[in-house]
Order: structure tokens, then sequence, then C-alpha cells
């Protein structure tokens, strides 16, 4: 919760100095929604792998309601909102496939 906040505050400062919506330069977004999608993994750094590529899948692709935040919100909750999304997405694949496949977490 803190990186998100403090992602938030700073994002939007950077976004106003630079005068860009969401310029590319800003990757604490992508941080944070990198965080949320390994958040309680299963050992192996095939998880790993698996977590960034859903992450990075979700964030391009930004499906509903990844690409309504991305779209809508302004400012800093603009920018680190669409990651969160996209990580939360990547969160529940990661966590549902490790269920159904017996794997402890």
């Amino acid at each position: 919760m803190a990186a998100l906040g403090i992602g938030v505050l700073l994002c939007g400062w950077v976004a106003r100095d630079m005068e860009v919506k969401d310029p590319a330069a800003i990757v604490w977004d992508e941080f944070v929604g990198l965080m949320i999608a390994l958040f309680m993994l299963p050992d192996g750094w095939y998880w790993l792998i698996a977590g960034f590529l859903l992450f990075r899948i979700f964030d391009i692709l930004k499906p509903w309601p990844v690409s309504f935040l991305d779209r809508e919100l302004t400012g800093g909750l603009g920018i680190m909102m669409d990651d969160v999304a996209a990580g939360l997405y990547s969160l529940l694949v990661l966590q549902a496939t490790a269920y159904l496949i017996g794997v402890a977490l």
C-alpha cells in the first residue's frame, strides 16, 4: 500500500512536470504492478517468469477494467491504477493455477 501511495504522488508530480499523461520514463507503476503479480508465489523460477509474462500481457492488452482505468483516470492515480489492475489479474491467474494443480503456497 505504501508503494501505491508513494507512486500516486510521485508519478503525478513527474507527469505534471513533464507535461505528459503517462510518461514512458516512469516505471514505478510497473514495479508496483509486478510486486502485486508476484505476491505469494509458489517456489520455482518458472512461477516468476509466468508472473512477469502474465503481468506484461495484461498490461499490454489492457482487458476491462484495466483499459477503463487507463483511459478514465488522470494524474498519478491514472498512471498507477491500470498497472495495479494488471497485477491483480496476474495474481488471480497465478494463484488459481497453483490451486488447481495442487501446488502448496
